[in-house]
């Protein structure tokens, strides 16, 4: 039986339908503040210290003082999977910069405000083995110069998803105007596989070094014995490819078959994005069955 989408705010845990945000939350006003996604698996977080060294990395960037140990997040994670009863799903958890006014000026004295949600993700189907490939498109890169920062502004991801959806797409694979070079996916790293080799854009201000990329570099690819050019690339480029695949919280590995209506190699997952995801799927399960278990979170426990 499916769970119920639950929410922590402020210390305290409550079903969606009752949460309430405050008007002047700097998250809600001006995106102030940085969030963390994690991917739940049979009741069990994956890979949710690495998810919280990205969050913590992100904090620093934006000088929002860490004010949680990681053992209350943790503890504030593994309380949202036993309470919403969700087996499957994502957890996303934010810190806004805090209460305090709509000016662009940091208010003095402001405490950051920390909120998670956990909701029900039901993992794609795969037909006889293969993974299901998603379609994409080109789209300009219109985000800010720092994409790095799991910043909570996120209009430049929004407009080309939307974008996406709008021509039966899954994904937009994101592109500079002024250097004609790929960057990633709006909610993703892009990868493309061509005379055996992985090329993706290096772990730089222009994209997020999201924790399953980061995964892949330090597990899966020295595993397989693969070689990667990190290097960017055109769309043009990317076009004459064998293979190419997106990674993220969400999907994991999952191949790109088309982009902007052209097929990506056959128009199929290919054999080296196969074997990558398998290597990861073995991986992920190898982590969710050593996990530990933690205690339950207590807001009294004070802030440090």
């Amino acid at each position: 039986m499916a769970g119920m989408d639950y929410g922590f705010f402020d210390g305290v845990f409550v079903p969606l339908d009752e949460a309430a945000a405050a008007l002047d939350d700097r998250s809600y006003v001006l995106g102030d503040g940085a969030f963390e996604v994690t991917r739940v698996y049979g009741g069990r977080c994956f890979a949710l210290p690495e998810h919280l060294k990205a969050l913590r990395y992100s904090l620093r960037e934006l000088s929002i003082p860490i004010t949680y140990m990681d053992e209350e997040l943790t503890a504030i994670h593994e309380d949202l999977i036993q309470k919403s009863g969700i087996q499957d799903g994502l957890i996303h958890l934010q810190i806004s910069r805090g209460l305090g006014s709509q000016s662009l000026a940091v208010p003095p004295k402001v405490v950051p405000l920390l909120s998670a949600t956990i909701r029900q993700l039901d993992a794609p189907e795969q037909a006889g083995g293969t993974l299901p490939g998603i379609r994409a498109i080109f789209a300009e890169d219109i985000r800010w110069l720092r994409c790095d920062i799991n910043s909570l502004n996120r209009l430049g991801n929004v407009l080309p998803r939307e974008e996406a959806l709008r021509k039966q797409a899954e994904e937009a694979i994101l592109f500079r105007k002024d250097t004609n070079l790929i960057t990633e996916g709006t909610a993703s790293n892009f990868f493309i596989v061509k005379d055996g080799l992985i090329w993706t854009h290096p772990a730089d201000h222009d994209i997020r070094n999201g924790v399953t990329r980061s995964l892949l570099f330090s597990h899966i690819f020295p595993q397989l014995q693969l070689t990667v050019v990190e290097k960017a690339f055109a769309p043009a480029f990317a076009l004459t490819a064998e293979e190419a695949f997106v990674t993220s919280t969400a999907r994991g590995i999952a191949p790109v078959t088309k982009i902007d209506g052209h097929a990506v190699g056959d128009g199929s997952c290919g054999p080296i994005t196969q074997k990558i995801a398998a290597a990861y799927g073995q991986y992920v399960a190898k982590r969710l069955h050593d996990k530990p278990q933690h205690g339950e979170f207590q807001a009294n426990r004070g802030l440090v």
